[in-house]
C-alpha cells in the first residue's frame, strides 16, 4: 500500500522562543495532523531548524496554498528565515551527470527501477559515451556533450549545452555521478542546494585527483566517500553524508578502488535520498540531516 501523500515544511531562522508553538499552531489551526516532527538548534550560530511532516488530506487546501500560507508564517517570525515546502505527490525529477565510471549511475538505475529510490530520473548527460547503452536501456534519454581537452571556449560552450539540457527539465537535483568536470561558478551558484556530487574521499582528506593514490601512501586504515553539495570552492561544498570501509597494509591501490566504489555509491544514493525527502538543511557551509 503506497505511503498517504504528506506535505513537508523545512524551516530555519534565528533561535527564539515561541517558534515551534508559532508553527504547529499554525497548521493545528487549518486540522493540520503532524506525523513527523523534528527540531535542532545550534549553539554556535544560534540558528533555529526544524522539519514539519502534514498529512495532505488533513488541511482544507492544496500545497501552493499552504506555501503562501506558510510564507506569511515564516516571515512574522523572522526577515531572515530560509523555509520551503514539498508535496510527497509530486516525484521528483534529477538530472544524473556522468563521465565513464558507471558504478554510480548503475546503483541509481537500479534503485529507482525497484522502487527502492522514488525519484524520475529525465535525462542522463555525460562527456562521453561509455554510459549511454545502460541509461537506453532503463528507457532514459542519454545525451552526449564532449569536452574538448586544452580548449576554454570549447569546455565553455560544453558546459553552456549542459546546462541547457539540465534546465529543460527543472530538476530538484543534479546529480554529479563521478563526472570528472569541475562545474564552472555560474553553473555552481545557478545550481545551489540542487548539484550533489559524489567524492571519492572522506573530505576535507585528499582532496582532489586521485584521492585514493593519496590515501594508499599514507597508509590509511580507513578510505571512505563523501556526499556533498557541488559549490564554486572544489571539493569544500556542505556535506550530506559520509561514510568509511576499513582497509589493510596488504591492500594495493587497485583494491581501494574497488573497495571504495562500494561506499561511492551507497553514500550518494543516501545523500541523494535525503535531499529529495527534505531532511538536509543548510546555513553556510554547514548542514542538518533530519
Amino acid at each position: 500500500m503506497p505511503d498517504p501523500q504528506r506535505y513537508v515544511l523545512t524551516f530555519g531562522c534565528p533561535d527564539r522562543t515561541g517558534i515551534i508553538a508559532r508553527i504547529s499552531g499554525f497548521l493545528a489551526e487549518h486540522g493540520g495532523m503532524i506525523v513527523e516532527a523534528a527540531y535542532h538548534t545550534d549553539p554556535d550560530s544560534g540558528w533555529f531548524f526544524t522539519r514539519q511532516v502534514v498529512l495532505a488530506d488533513s488541511l482544507p487546501f492544496d500545497v501552493a496554498e499552504l506555501r503562501e500560507r506558510f510564507g506569511v508564517v515564516a516571515r512574522t517570525l523572522s526577515a531572515e528565515s530560509n523555509w520551503q515546502v514539498f508535496d510527497t505527490g509530486q516525484r521528483p525529477r534529477a538530472v544524473v551527470l556522468v563521465s565513464k565510471a558507471g558504478h554510480c549511475l548503475y546503483d541509481l538505475l537500479g534503485r529507482v527501477a525497484s522502487g527502492e529510490l522514488d525519484v524520475d530520473i529525465a535525462a542522463v548527460v555525460g562527456n562521453h559515451t561509455s554510459l549511454a547503452d545502460i541509461t537506453r536501456a532503463h528507457g532514459i534519454p542519454f545525451h552526449h556533450v564532449p569536452f574538448p581537452a586544452g580548449d576554454p571556449a570549447g569546455k565553455a560552450d560544453a558546459f553552456a549545452e549542459v546546462r541547457k539540457l539540465v534546465d529543460a527539465h527543472d530538476p530538484q537535483a543534479i546529480v554529479l555521478a563521478r563526472f570528472m568536470q569541475v562545474l564552472p561558478p555560474g553553473l555552481c551558484e545557478a545550481w545551489a542546494g540542487r548539484a550533489l556530487n559524489i567524492h571519492h574521499s572522506f573530505l576535507p582528506s585528499f582532496a582532489g585527483a586521485k584521492p585514493y593514490h593519496q590515501a594508499h601512501t599514507r597508509g590509511v586504515k580507513l578510505i571512505g566517500a563523501t556526499c556533498h553539495y557541488v559549490t564554486a570552492d572544489l571539493d569544500a561544498g556542505p556535506i550530506v553524508e559520509q561514510d568509511v570501509i576499513r582497509v589493510g597494509h596488504g591492500d594495493s591501490v587497485d583494491d581501494l578502488v574497488r573497495k571504495g566504489r562500494d561506499i561511492e555509491k551507497v553514500t550518494l544514493a543516501r545523500g541523494l535520498r535525503w535531499h529529495l525527502e527534505g531532511r538536509v538543511l543548510v546555513h553556510g557551509n554547514r548542514t542538518v540531516v533530519f
